[in-house]
């Protein structure tokens, strides 16, 4: 079994497709959505940690994408840039999953990729623009 964090885009057209039911019941893949904003006739965005066999995966992204629907793996769910970072803290007064935490010993800046929820939250708070979206390139199943 293999785990993911994804990022799947509706266009407005599609948001009204049971596509994440699809990816459960005939991919027989685990999904813990983690963000989601849906709305009727708008573009809808749901970032999830999906847990199954590869070849699951694939053919589900596959599936999405031939439903119209946008569907990244997400590398990091944000990207944190080291030496642009002057470990303000900031962003982790906005952080929810506490993946992004101050080091209590020398107060520096921990981020542990794993835990984020890619709210995208902290891009916006941090004064010196050291995080952007984590995104590890082309969408998938295409």
């Amino acid at each position: 079994m293999t785990q993911i964090k994804a990022f799947l885009r509706f266009p407005p057209a599609r948001v009204g497709r049971p596509v994440t039911y699809h990816l459960v019941k005939d991919f027989d893949l685990k999904i813990n959505i983690l963000r989601a904003e849906v709305a009727v006739n708008k573009v809808g965005e749901l970032v999830m940690d999906i847990e199954g066999r590869p070849e699951d995966i694939d053919r589900a992204a596959a599936f999405a994408a031939s439903e119209g629907v946008e569907f990244r793996v997400i590398d990091n769910a944000v990207a944190w840039d080291r030496e642009r970072c002057v470990h303000c803290g900031a962003c982790t007064a906005v952080c929810p999953s506490g993946a992004l935490a101050m080091n209590r010993v020398d107060w520096t800046l921990v981020f542990t990729p794993a835990d984020c929820y890619a709210c995208d939250v902290c891009i916006k708070a941090c004064p010196v623009r050291a995080i952007s979206p984590g995104f590890d390139g082309e969408p998938a199943g295409e």
